[in-house]
């Protein structure tokens, strides 16, 4: 299983929210790149992106410091980015720039015409964000709550072709009050696509229940304010990961 470490992007700079609240922003670092490079040196073998200004724009905002991170990165390991991608012009130009994924998750619940376009013009490169409370989507940066089960849209973008579904609980995002376990598995065990949990993880015995639960179909964790905080050692979760949870 594999532990990512996210990236939040606001105004250029890495930071971290609480439950998606742009107002309570901590900033970590002034060199997102750096970051990038710090991770990669403590042996993560994927960087998870989020544009914090896009989403709520509706178009990517930190262009130039994903692209930093990029340049730092290379090809060593993928790069996935979340955040204002709405437009299959937009998710070409990820792709040149050197992402390997993109992540569409506000414009796969209002639009999805566009995601089943997006699936059918770029195989391989789409992953679907579902964000939730109560098991309802949300949208728009998480400021609004929709009608919409994940299950049943899980389901329906599966179908579609998406690569994966990375499934936040929004209720615990950044307040280190562990990831929703028991509803990222009734997702992951109605796909038969990889679910990547999110949202949360602030302990290793989290991931160990996760690994625990790996053929259930979760392929991942992404790992955000534990990590920066120092609350979770990012190296020695990957390092229980690869063993399997022992």
């Amino acid at each position: 299983m594999l532990i990512i470490p996210a990236i939040d992007l606001k105004d250029g700079q890495c930071v971290r929210l609480k439950q998606g609240l742009m107002d309570q922003a901590t900033i970590f670092s002034d060199s997102p790149a750096e970051m990038a490079r710090h991770w990669l040196e403590q042996g993560a073998r994927r960087l998870h992106l989020v544009d914090l200004n896009g989403a709520f724009a509706g178009k990517p905002k930190n262009e130039t410091a994903i692209k930093a991170i990029l340049r730092e990165v290379g090809d060593e390991i993928p790069v996935q980015l979340g955040g204002g991608i709405r437009d299959l012009d937009t998710i070409e130009r990820c792709l040149d720039d050197g992402l390997s994924f993109v992540i569409i998750g506000t414009a796969a619940v209002k639009n999805p015409g566009f995601l089943h376009d997006a699936c059918t013009a770029f195989p391989g490169h789409i992953i679907v964000g579902l964000d939730a409370r109560d098991g309802r989507v949300a949208t728009d940066g998480w400021s609004k709550l929709t009608g919409h089960d994940v299950v049943d849209l899980g389901r329906k973008y599966e179908d579609y072709g998406v690569e994966a579904i990375i499934y936040t609980d929004i209720g615990r995002d950044g307040m280190l009050s562990g990831i929703n376990i028991d509803a990222t598995v009734r997702l992951a065990q109605a796909l038969t696509i990889p679910v990547i949990a999110s949202g949360g993880l602030s302990a290793v015995e989290e991931i160990r229940q996760l690994c625990a639960l790996e053929r259930e179909g979760i392929f991942a964790a992404i790992a955000g304010r534990a990590i920066y905080d120092g609350s979770l050692d990012f190296k020695a979760a990957q390092e229980v990961a690869d063993a399997g949870g022992l």
